[in-house]
């Protein structure tokens, strides 16, 4: 059976305690340290009593719409400096995916891109060809002559060998039937990660789990998923930060995603915040994906233990 999360809240020794018993801690960000562009009050000052103590603090996020370089800017303007070494994003996880682990022959290395320029140009920082993307080619509605050209393959560029699905404002039947016919040529499925919403606004919104949905479904195959909670992408972070598993813990606000991320990484622990998408009676269930060890209300109770 598995043991009931310990309440942090209020509670300003379990803090400390909690807080000793771990050199690192990954953060999720949505959810966690902010809502859209609101970050939660105590955030900044939290992260920088982490710092003070000496802690590792790397920012694991699943928004593959933003590059690591983005994400620098978003936390210094937020007030949490970091560099680019401090973030290891969903998109970034892919390229080193399709770069390092896949190792595709040359003349079948492109890329079939579905999202945003944070997956071009994570892309591109690792030497991988690209099309799709944010090219205004493909931000269209479907012509007869596309259909015709894709069935008959005219128009398909025969160096493509991976269709990699992340989140996309500018999602069109174009760029889902693309994808389908690639896939049915023989190209590798991949996805930056499967989040079905994503908190903004104080409200929830599709995420990029929602949008490879229809490509999934039209092939009969799920794709390879690079995000939060593929064990793909702890072995990456583990490699590159050279972290001591027991000594780390998970800090997020999705059962699903990132809690399961640290249980099945064998993290010394995992820590969820009610500030984003489940609760408490998320995890109360018989049923629940994942039960944290630790549970706050937000993450500034941290400094309870200060």
């Amino acid at each position: 059976m598995t043991a009931t999360p310990k309440y942090l809240t209020g509670d300003g020794a379990g803090i400390k305690e909690f807080i000793d018993k771990f050199d690192t801690f990954l953060f999720d960000c949505d959810g966690v340290l902010w809502n859209g562009d609101h970050v939660y009050e105590g955030v900044p000052e939290t992260i920088s009593l982490l710092k003070s103590k000496g802690k590792r603090v790397v920012f694991v996020t699943n928004n593959s719409t933003k590059s690591r370089q983005d994400y620098v800017k978003k936390l210094e303007k937020m007030g949490i400096p970091c560099d680019a070494e401090d973030v290891f994003g969903s998109s970034y996880s892919a390229a080193i995916y399709i770069n390092r682990i896949l190792k595709l022959p040359p003349g079948k290395n492109k890329v079939f891109a579905i999202g945003e320029s944070g997956i071009e140009t994570e892309l591109a920082s690792e030497g991988i060809p690209f099309i799709g993307g944010t090219d205004p080619n493909f931000r269209r509605d479907i012509t007869p002559a596309d259909f015709e050209g894709m069935a008959n393959g005219s128009i398909l560029d025969p160096e493509v060998g991976v269709v990699l699905c992340g989140l996309d404002f500018h999602i069109n039947y174009l760029k889902l039937a693309l994808g389908f016919h690639y896939i049915q040529r023989g190209a590798i499925f991949l996805a930056t990660n499967a989040d079905s919403t994503l908190p903004m606004h104080h409200a929830f919104f599709l995420g990029a789990g929602s949008i490879m949905i229809p490509v999934a479904n039209a092939v009969g195959e799920q794709p390879t998923i690079l995000g939060k909670p593929s064990q793909a992408m702890m072995d990456a972070v583990e490699g590159k930060f050279q972290l001591d598993r027991a000594r780390t813990c998970m800090i997020g606000d999705r059962l699903n995603t990132d809690i399961k991320f640290g249980i099945e990484g064998n993290l010394g622990g995992t820590l969820h915040v009610l500030t984003g998408v489940n609760q408490k009676a998320d995890w109360d269930r018989e049923d629940a994906i994942a039960v944290p060890a630790f549970y706050a209300d937000k993450l500034s109770d941290l400094l309870q233990g200060a």
